[in-house]
């Protein structure tokens, strides 16, 4: 009887007590089985992404996968991690503990592999490191049975170091290069890229061999704290407090988390911890250690006069969910033992010092890092986070990976954000894409991304440029040498609106519906402009925009300008619309004497469009 390796899975994890987080799993792996894996042809190398939000337990939906890919004849799987040796042990570890049913192999067991001769399925865990992958891009090409079976690669954080950081020197990069030699030779393969910030794998060229073909989301479970819960629409939320103006932030922040973690730990709690970002300099880490560790100081210094007094101000703004309120004395107690016992750790994460996960497992902790706080650091019960700085070039998918606010074991009730407003604003702009992009894959669209002016969707060595778009909000744009389809149909369209009119206020899909019968030069980027149409229509299905139409219009053809000068100020006074501005020239000077229709375009302003051409 065939082994039931999904099932057997998700009975572990229930026995665990993760009943929701079984249910999960198993949707997204039926889910994913019925829209792709099913169809699989077994002939063909395909790309797949597998996109969930930060820190919402994409690795239990990889194994769910894996599972349920066993099943349907896939039965040598290569999991990916980053170059990192600690990582790279955590993940075989728990891929051995969770997948017992699976034979599981480091990087040095390729005889184990081979012997094996996929008896058993196999999941290979390999560092995404040079010499590791051309070790096994050896093995994988030269042993005999994998040349007539599929190969599943699940590659973690993807778009962290597996694509190709020379596109643009016309050159490959090592890890691109043998993760290419990996997934291409044999007879088929999946190539399935798993992250929680997938713009530069969307913006890919399909050319590079990286580009996915589908996109699968799935949804975190109900406990999820993610940027919705920071970063909502209709507002700041209680729990982030703005620390512009405020001349001891530090203190403001140490005096909070005491209050917290004295909530939490009296209440059963094993730990809560801290997270302060700040410069990414290691003086700057020491100079913030030292604020935060005066602060204490100050708190033993003033425990049963100052120190009581704000404790029991900010008592009044505890609101647990997770456990019930301590009575203020109570409360008081086990703050001022909290302070006074010397149990609260002071921790600086970065390349001078030596932190363990152990370190923060357990007590009232405050860490301080910079880079390190990125992708595959967690940290238990984080309820406090305190932003002191703003990248000069912002990259958004660094930024929310730097986001380690994100997860399941925080109580929403004892959150607190402390955060410049200008970094607010734009975390929340950047929750705001990941929305689009999650609203566009739902709806079965090929998502687009837009950020503000300033913000890159990610590193730059890693997009083609010549094959992304980038339209600018605010700026107008035509076509200097354009063809209509059928005049007669753009006509038909525009009659209802009147030259007399300034301007009218219609539906996006109207805009669209006329951009498809132009027929655009070169210059012209008509494709990347209805993606972005078609990204404002999904995220606000009713999305309007303005539109104006003059009819002949004696305008000279290649003149630099096709709007007249009071046209070109009413494109310009709807700074938040999309404006599109129809004319029906002559043809009596230039455009091939034809009484074309020309569009010009101007896309919302301080928001810059990216589309892979």
């Amino acid at each position: 009887m065939a082994t039931d390796y999904l099932n057997n899975y998700l009975d572990r994890i229930k026995s665990e007590g993760n009943v929701e987080l079984a249910n999960s799993i198993q949707n997204t792996s039926e889910s994913f089985d019925e829209k792709y894996l099913s169809h699989f042809s077994f002939s063909s190398h395909e790309v797949g992404l597998l996109f969930g939000n930060v820190q919402s337990g994409k690795t239990g939906q990889m194994f769910g996968i894996m599972c349920q890919a066993a099943k349907e004849g896939f039965f040598a799987f290569v999991l990916l991690t980053t170059d990192n040796k600690i990582l790279q042990q955590q993940t075989l570890n728990r891929t051995k503990r969770d997948l017992p049913d699976f034979l599981v192999c480091d990087e040095t067991d390729s005889g184990l592999f081979i012997d094996n001769e996929l008896k058993r399925p196999v999941i290979v865990v390999l560092k995404k490191n040079y010499r590791i992958l051309r070790l096994w891009a050896n093995v994988f090409n030269t042993t005999q049975f994998m040349r007539g079976n599929a190969l599943f690669i699940v590659d973690d954080e993807a778009d962290a170091a597996s694509l190709n950081t020379l596109v643009n020197k016309d050159k490959q990069s090592s890890i691109n290069r043998y993760i290419s030699s990996i997934k291409d030779p044999g007879i088929c393969s999946i190539y399935l890229q798993v992250t929680g910030t997938p713009q530069a794998i969307l913006l890919q060229n399909i050319a590079t061999g990286f580009k996915p073909s589908f996109t699968h989301y799935f949804e975190p479970g109900k406990a999820y704290l993610g940027g919705d819960f920071f970063f909502p629409s209709n507002g700041k939320p209680d729990c982030v407090s703005y620390i512009d103006g405020d001349k001891n932030p530090s203190r403001t922040v140490t005096l909070r988390h005491i209050a917290c973690s004295a909530q939490i730990l009296a209440t059963g709690g094993k730990v809560s911890n801290c997270l302060i970002h700040p410069s990414v300099r290691q003086n700057v880490h020491d100079k913030i250690a030292k604020e935060v560790k005066d602060s204490l100081q100050w708190c033993k210094e003033h425990l049963d006069d100052e120190f009581e007094s704000v404790m029991r101000q900010e008592y009044e703004n505890l609101h647990p969910v997770k456990s019930e309120l301590l009575g203020i004395d109570t409360f008081v107690a086990k703050a001022k033992d909290l302070v006074s016992s010397n149990l609260i750790k002071v921790l600086i994460m970065n390349g001078q010092h030596d932190v363990q996960e152990s370190d923060y497992e357990r007590g009232c902790n405050y860490i301080v890092g910079g880079n390190t706080l990125g992708r595959g650091v967690t940290f238990p019960s984080l309820q406090t986070i305190y932003y002191t700085r703003i990248a000069k070039k912002p990259q958004a998918d660094t930024m929310w990976q730097h986001s380690r606010m994100f997860g399941y074991d925080r109580d929403p009730g004892l959150m607190d954000v402390f955060i410049p407003r200008e970094l607010y604003k734009l975390f929340a702009d950047i929750n705001a894409t990941n929305d689009s992009i999650i609203s566009q894959i739902r709806q079965g669209i090929n998502p687009k991304i837009y950020y503000p002016e300033g913000v890159a969707p990610t590193r730059g060595n890693v997009l083609d440029e010549r094959h992304v778009s980038m339209l600018t909000g605010g700026t107008n744009y035509y076509p200097s040498d354009p063809d209509n389809d059928t005049i007669e149909e753009i006509s038909s369209i525009l009659q209802k609106f009147e030259d007399s009119e300034t301007f009218y206020k219609v539906s996006l899909r109207i805009i669209v519906k006329l951009l498809n019968h132009i027929v655009p030069s070169s210059d012209f980027k008509m494709d990347s402009f209805k993606s972005a149409l078609g990204t404002m229509i999904a995220d606000n299905p009713g999305a309007q925009g303005i539109l104006v139409v003059r009819r002949n219009r004696d305008v000279a053809q290649w003149t630099g300008a096709l709007l007249s000068p009071n046209d070109w100020k009413t494109s310009n006074s709807f700074p938040s619309n999309v404006v599109l501005t129809m004319y029906q020239v002559t043809g009596t000077k230039g455009w091939h004497g034809k009484q074309l229709w020309v569009p010009n375009i101007k896309l919302p302003n301080g928001t810059v469009y990216y589309d892979e051409r």
